[in-house]
C-alpha cells in the first residue's frame, strides 16, 4: 500500500488540529474533518484507521516527552523529585500548551481509551514525584492541584510568551508545593 503524500498526510493532521480545538475531540467527526480538508471520509480512513489514530500521531510528541519525564523521575524522593517534576512539567506543558488545549475537559475521558492507558500511570507518578513521594495528604493534594492548574493554565494562555508563561508557573509550583524533608521517611511505593 501507497503511503500518504506528505501534504495531503499534514493537511488532515491540521484539520484534525482546528476542529478538534474548536468543537472538542467528542464534537468532531471524521467527516468534519474531511470537509474541511476538502477530500472524502474515505481519503481520511486510507491515511488514519480512525479518530484515535489521528489524536494519537497529534499527542505523540508530547507522549515521548512525557515518558522521559517519568523516566527522569524514577529513584527520586523528596526535593529532588518534586524539583525534577515541578521544572519537568511545567516544560512539558508550555512546550506542549496547544496539545493540550486540543483536549482540554475530555483528559478523563480520554485516559480510558487503550492507546492512552499508559499516561494514567505516568500521570499518578509525576503526581507523587511533584508530592515528593511522601504519603501526607497535604502534599498530594498539592501536587494534584498543581499538576490541574498548570495544564489548565498553559491551555487558558496559549498565546502567552513561553518567556513569561514558564518562570511565572515556576514560581506558583515553588511557592504550592509542600516542603518535605530531602530523604524522606515516609517514602511511596513506587
Amino acid at each position: 500500500m501507497r503511503r500518504a503524500e506528505p501534504e495531503t498526510r499534514g493537511e488532515i493532521l491540521a484539520a484534525a488540529t482546528r476542529r478538534f480545538a474548536a468543537t472538542g475531540y467528542r464534537g468532531t467527526s471524521l467527516q468534519d474533518i474531511a470537509t474541511e480538508v476538502g477530500c472524502s471520509k474515505a481519503t481520511v480512513l486510507y491515511h488514519f484507521a480512525n479518530k484515535e489514530a489521528l489524536l494519537t500521531e497529534l499527542m505523540a510528541p508530547a507522549i515521548t516527552e512525557l515518558q522521559a519525564l517519568d523516566a527522569a523521575l524514577t529513584g527520586l524522593t523528596g526535593r529532588a523529585a518534586q524539583q525534577t517534576a515541578a521544572d519537568g512539567f511545567v516544560d512539558l506543558a508550555v512546550r506542549f500548551r496547544r496539545e493540550i488545549a486540543l483536549i482540554r475537559g475530555e483528559f478523563p475521558e480520554l485516559l480510558r481509551q487503550p492507546e492512552f492507558a499508559h499516561i494514567q500511570r505516568i500521570s499518578e507518578r509525576l503526581r507523587d514525584a511533584l508530592a515528593g513521594n511522601t504519603d501526607r495528604p497535604a502534599a498530594q493534594v498539592a501536587a494534584l492541584v498543581l499538576l490541574a492548574g498548570i495544564s489548565e493554565t498553559c491551555a487558558e494562555f496559549v498565546d502567552m510568551p513561553d518567556a513569561e508563561l514558564r518562570p511565572a508557573l515556576l514560581a506558583l509550583a515553588r511557592r504550592a508545593l509542600e516542603p518535605v524533608p530531602e530523604h524522606p521517611t515516609q517514602d511511596k511505593e513506587t
